[in-house]
């Protein structure tokens, strides 16, 4: 099952999601920025009840993060957590890893460098 979210301005960001062995996965492509960020928020946001839930977001598309991306995510994150879950990042790209990686976000939350990898896991 896949869902296309658009974002403010044509091809700043787009977010698909679909279903992996009952894994959640979140593919982002663009610019998550504060602009952008409400949709991409929307699309990790948990649903009530259910079982925990497992979360991939694929990085491999993201072109630039900014501050709101991180909280986003960490944001996520804490709430995957709560519910008994788990939220992993999959193949960011060398300039959003360098972000993660400054402010301490691969310490918080799992990286991989494959989408594989972070499913396989």
């Amino acid at each position: 099952m896949a869902d296309n979210r658009g974002a403010a301005g044509p091809d700043r960001l787009t977010i698909t999601r679909a279903s992996v062995d009952g894994v959640g996965v979140v593919t982002v492509r663009g610019e998550i920025d504060h602009h952008t960020g409400d949709p991409l928020r929307t699309a990790l946001a948990l649903p009530g009840g259910g079982p925990a839930p497992r979360i991939v977001v694929d990085l491999s598309g993201v072109t630039f993060m900014d501050s709101s991306g991180i909280n986003i995510l960490v944001a996520a994150h804490n709430a995957a957590r709560d519910a008994h879950g788990w939220l992993r990042l999959a193949a960011p790209t060398d300039s959003v890893l360098r972000t993660l990686r400054i402010v301490g976000v691969d310490a918080v939350i799992d990286c991989y460098p494959t989408l594989r990898q972070a499913l396989d896991t």
